[in-house]
């Protein structure tokens, strides 16, 4: 992936940090819109999280691009919030599909339930599903919005509002970072934010169908993903990797 815009100096990411550290995520939104115009592009699963933030990108810029990821097993309510939130803001929204001979080979020496049977099998699952199409998707951009919030835990508790992604080799901007679930949640309350329906029915954090359950009282906010691995610290895909400095 080749990165074509003029990288911002560690000392200047450092000031720009701790400037936005209180500062609404809109005006974050629309600092970063302005730096890197067309080539940026919220990435989106359609969970809480991301819903609130493309209601706030939209008010900075109705043009704003959304993209998402259709993994070919997502809940049936993944897809009624990405059709109402199409007509809700006329939003073009662009969806990566996997590359389908490698899901294809994959279900055949795997099977489709692959992910139960052990973490490699499903890191392989969420490669081929996940990882590799949103490679395609970024491969245009020099800067992506995601939803994530340091109070999900694991590394995300370390995150930056804007660093430099180095997996992906360009800019990653994090809006949300220091919110709560329950500011999210009284967001799109007040502003009439379509959202998933299963985030009334337990689910925090909505992922793949067969990866995804309700969480019981008391529980993390992301227990409910791939549930039956025995390690809370490793509920990730390989789409975010939270590297030991925002540069």
């Amino acid at each position: 992936m080749t990165f074509t815009a003029t990288r911002i100096p560690d000392a200047e990411l450092v000031q720009i940090n701790a400037r936005f550290e209180n500062t609404p995520p809109g005006d974050v939104l629309a600092w970063a819109d302005k730096h890197f115009g067309a080539r940026i592009a919220q990435m989106s699963s359609f969970g809480l999280e991301d819903v609130a933030l493309y209601d706030m990108y939209w008010r900075v810029n109705s043009k704003a691009r959304l993209m998402t990821l259709d993994t070919l097993r997502l809940p049936n309510e993944t897809y009624t919030v990405i059709d109402q939130t199409k007509l809700r803001y006329k939003a073009n929204i662009e969806v990566f599909l996997p590359e389908m001979t490698a899901v294809t080979n994959m279900v055949q020496e795997k099977g489709y339930n692959l992910f139960y049977k052990g973490v490699d099998n499903r890191k392989l699952c969420c490669g081929v599903r996940k990882v590799e199409p949103l490679k395609r998707a970024l491969s245009g951009l020099d800067a992506w919005v995601t939803g994530l919030r340091r109070d999900q835990g694991m590394d995300r508790g370390r995150i930056g509002i804007v660093e430099w992604d180095q997996g992906f080799g360009l800019y990653k901007i994090n809006p949300l970072a220091n919110w709560s679930f329950e500011q999210v949640r009284k967001y799109v309350d007040q502003h009439s934010v379509p959202f998933n329906a299963l985030h009334d029915q337990g689910y925090p954090s909505i992922g793949c169908d067969p990866c995804t359950r309700a969480i019981k009282p008391g529980e993390d906010l992301r227990a409910g993903r791939w549930w039956w691995e025995s390690d809370p610290n490793a509920k990730e895909c390989g789409l975010h990797v939270v590297e030991a400095a925002h540069r």
